[in-house]
């Protein structure tokens, strides 16, 4: 059975948490001048999962508002607050924030904006954004292709991904963002993000995703071996690197 969207990652949060890309500190000095972030802004990272994005966030001071409806990743996002007391984690949804009116300057969503309904998503933003407020949509994405290692990472992908076509179908093209945004203007940045892994990394960043099989699976034991494999006959120096780039959309919501 094919779960629900906000059930997908149960039982991949220590994978996700360790082994999924984060997000580059560029982000925040793109946006202190594009969306006059200032020290009193409020921001809301929509589906935060762990906390990845989340976090570039804190570290540069200010209070963020971590909403997350899988209950097993907003336990790891948690770990972040003895040292980032201005995060506040809330149990809800891009459909249901459960934010106050009006109370956000800047709305985030990192690698999850495919899963939502994009109509109940919008009204809901229009919703918590402040008149001068910003949202964004970022993506880190990977190369599919061009080489041995990319070639055989999307096979793998291919070959065991249990709706792996499925979901990659529903993923977030940036004509889809620039619609969600309009009639606004949308702003593009891109930034640069490889990932270099080592045969645990590697297979743990595999493991992150929703859609390939878990300890336990019919096929897990083969994915396994043919990641090996593709470890084995891609490595230099002990890595294969996955190159990415993050990908990020911005602007405003008309009210």
């Amino acid at each position: 059975m094919i779960p629900k969207p906000t059930e997908r990652f149960t039982g991949r949060v220590e994978s996700y948490r360790r082994f999924r890309p984060g997000y580059p500190s560029a982000i925040v000095d793109l946006f202190r001048p594009e969306c006059s972030l200032g020290s009193g802004s409020r921001i809301a990272d929509i589906a935060a999962g762990t906390g990845r994005l989340t976090e570039i966030f804190l570290t540069a001071g200010f209070a963020v508002t971590a909403v997350e409806p899988n209950a097993e990743m907003r336990t790891a996002c948690s770990a972040l607050q003895p040292q980032y007391p201005k995060l506040t984690l809330i149990d809800g949804t891009a459909e249901a924030t459960r934010l106050p009116e009006r109370s956000i300057d800047l709305i985030t969503v990192a690698q999850a904006m495919h899963w939502f309904d994009l109509d109940k998503t919008r009204t809901e933003f229009s919703r918590i954004l402040r008149p001068s407020g910003w949202c964004a949509v970022i993506y880190n994405n990977r190369r599919m292709s061009g080489d041995a290692f990319h070639d055989g990472y999307e096979q793998l992908l291919i070959d065991f991904g249990i709706d792996y076509r499925e979901v990659q179908h529903r993923h977030f093209p940036e004509e889809r963002t620039a619609e969600f945004f309009a009639p606004s203007p949308m702003r593009h940045a891109n930034f640069p993000n490889p990932q270099a892994l080592d045969l645990e990394a590697l297979e743990g960043r595999i493991l992150s995703s929703s859609y390939m099989p878990q300890p336990g699976h019919p096929r897990f034991d083969a994915m396994r071996v043919a990641t090996e494999r593709l470890y084995a006959e891609n490595e230099r120096n002990g890595k294969v690197t996955l190159q990415q780039d993050c990908v990020v959309c911005y602007g405003r919501l008309a009210f």
